[in-house]
């Protein structure tokens, strides 16, 4: 796979903070806003502790040592130990309650953009690799879920503990303030210039950590062609550079983040220093107690550590800030295909299908991959669909399932169009079965029963012999609870078809579609599975993409599709004399038989 797809998307251009993005996540706190208030009261009570201590500390000395009263400095001791209880029962109270907050955050995102994305229509997936889907659902949404738990909590904290600091201060002393205050402009225009290289540099870490789960999952699925073509050194080659792509866009981003906090502590040193020395001197003239100046300093060393803390936080919004941006570009993709709002439930349906000059595209700049279709087709009849690849017939299918709508023109079921009635209600009463029929983790009973949810064991056996598959299942020590593996990879393609036919005949459907159904199995397993197909054909309406003439011979018509038109129909006899291109197509395929 070429690196060059990968890396050309790692570059970012800065943008500003997007305070409505911000907002936006927000939003998700707001079903347990008063868990959020909880939370709110216990960081007041932990940020008691650092607005009332250094005070306490200055009247140690103003009210007890200076005028030697033991009294008043076990008053002030015990009164100190107070607070420290109220803030350690307010910190724990806020840790528990927020762990629980950011928890569900992180459910309540990550099943909204599952449930979203399950929405969108097949050309969202045409668009995007299975590891950049995976990597929204996955580390970004994570992101958030760890600005929620320890970033918000930090900023919200620490920003209470700076504004009383603030106040505080300029009640004990504004001259001292404004000289304490008077590096802050060095701060904020550092701040100015670094944040939009911080917040790019963390855009490019999703980016890159986006490509390496991509590049792994296509990885993964293409094992054996890489096993096969040797493929394995130059593939390491290519991980690696995108691995090392990311480190680079990591260390690039943590040094810039790095030079924050020496900044922070350089504009407080110098702050402190200042008031040291402006404090000492109005001490020595009377003007001011030991005791204001002790609290002071006190204060001024508290107001800073607060600073460094937002600083290494905003980072991590800034990340979280980059995911939010490319879950929300989910989020805010709509469904393509969609229930329109006037639509209805499809009655239960005879099986007529009607093509009515329907012409369709993939893409806006793509020329019609099926123009002026026209079709008619009875309840119970059988339609078999061949021609090149790339014909149309695969899109007729999609078209039909309604994975897409056509451009122009209509398809109708039993006289309803496809647009007018809601797409549960139509897929009910329809079944697929695909060239690589695709089973899931789980055992061969749970692939059958994903077409019915709830069905008996003893419908599930039922079908299976009714497709010839329970005598394969009933050879297994497990039997129907033999575990499949990923994608089925424990069962022969042959099997993993018959599951399908299974599956397919459990849901009973009124419209059958088999794709391809027997083209990457052996001529004994096409037997079987031709006999599963006979059952499964019965008493439905069928369309049928076959690359093997000889499947489709007994179809009540067939259709020769070539460059998005139907060019030739009838029955696979009438075709034959007829001489066309069926006819063509059926004495290669026989000669290749005969050469084979």
């Amino acid at each position: 796979m070429p690196f060059e797809v990968y890396e050309k998307e790692t570059e970012v251009d800065e943008r500003p903070f997007d305070v409505g993005r911000f907002r936006r996540m927000l939003r998700y706190l707001i079903p347990y806003r008063r868990r959020v208030a909880a939370i709110l009261i216990a960081i007041l009570m932990s940020a008691a502790v650092t607005l009332f201590e250094p005070y306490l500390l200055g009247q140690v000395v103003d009210r007890g040592i200076t005028p030697r009263n033991p009294t008043a400095i076990t008053q002030i001791a015990l009164l100190l130990l107070g607070l420290h209880l109220l803030g350690w029962i307010g910190n724990t109270l806020r840790i528990n309650w927020m762990n629980h907050v950011g928890q569900s955050v992180l459910f309540d995102l990550r099943q909204e953009l599952f449930n979203h994305i399950q929405k969108l229509s097949l050309r969202f997936y045409d668009q995007r690799p299975v590891g950049k889907i995976m990597s929204r659902i996955t580390s970004d949404v994570n992101a958030i879920a760890e600005l929620v738990n320890n970033g918000l909590v930090t900023i919200i904290g620490q920003g209470i503990s700076i504004i009383g600091i603030t106040i505080v201060m300029f009640w004990l002393s504004w001259q001292l303030s404004l000289l304490a205050f008077i590096t802050m402009p060095i701060l904020a225009i550092f701040f100015n210039k670094v944040r939009p290289h911080i917040e790019t540099g963390w855009k490019n870490v999703q980016r890159t950590t986006s490509n390496i789960s991509a590049n792994t999952n296509e990885s993964v699925n293409g094992i054996y062609v890489t096993q096969a073509f040797q493929r394995e050194v130059p593939n390491f080659g290519t991980f690696q550079r995108l691995t090392q792509h990311s480190n680079d866009a990591w260390m690039r981003t943590i040094r810039i983040e790095e030079m924050v906090w020496p900044v922070v502590d350089i504009v407080g040193v110098g702050g402190t220093a200042l008031v040291v020395v402006a404090g000492a001197w109005l001490a020595l003239q009377g003007e001011v107690t030991l005791g204001l100046v002790l609290a002071f300093t006190g204060y001024l060393w508290r107001f800073w550590p607060p600073i460094s803390s937002m600083s290494k936080v905003y980072g991590q919004a800034l990340s979280a800030m980059a995911s939010a941006e490319r879950i929300f570009e989910f989020l805010d993709t709509p469904a393509e295909v969609a229930d329109a709002p006037h639509a209805i439930d499809l009655p239960p349906i005879d099986g007529a299908v009607q093509f009515d000059h329907v012409n369709f595209r993939y893409d806006p700049d793509q020329e019609m991959v099926l123009k002026k279709i026209n079709l008619a087709v009875l309840p119970g009849e059988t339609i078999a669909l061949v021609g090149p690849t790339g014909s149309g017939k695969s899109s007729m299918i999609n078209l039909l399932m309604r994975f897409y709508d056509p451009i122009e023109g209509a398809i109708r079921v039993d006289g309803y169009d496809l647009r007018d009635v809601t797409m549960t209600s139509l897929r009910h009463q329809m079944a697929i079965v695909l060239q690589d029929s695709f089973l899931f983790s789980g055992t061969i009973a749970e692939n059958i029963r994903y077409s019915t949810v709830g069905a008996s064991d003893e419908a599930v056996r039922r079908v299976a012999e009714a497709v010839h598959l329970a005598p394969f299942v009933d050879s297994l020590p497990e039997g129907y609870d033999y575990n499949v593996g990923e994608r089925g990879n424990r069962l022969s393609v042959g099997q993993r078809q018959l599951v399908a036919f299974a599956r397919a005949l459990l849901a009973d459907p009124r419209v059958l579609i088999l794709d391809e159904a027997t083209s990457s199995v052996d001529t004994r397993t096409e037997l079987v599975i031709q006999q599963a197909m006979e059952r499964l054909l019965e008493g439905r309406t069928a369309f049928i993409i076959a690359h093997r003439l000889s499947t489709i011979r007994h179809a009540d018509r067939i259709l020769v599709i070539e460059n998005g038109r139907i060019i030739e129909s009838g029955t696979h006899e009438a075709l034959l004399a007829r001489g066309g291109r069926y006819l063509d197509l059926y004495r290669k395929q026989w000669v290749g038989q005969r050469a084979a």
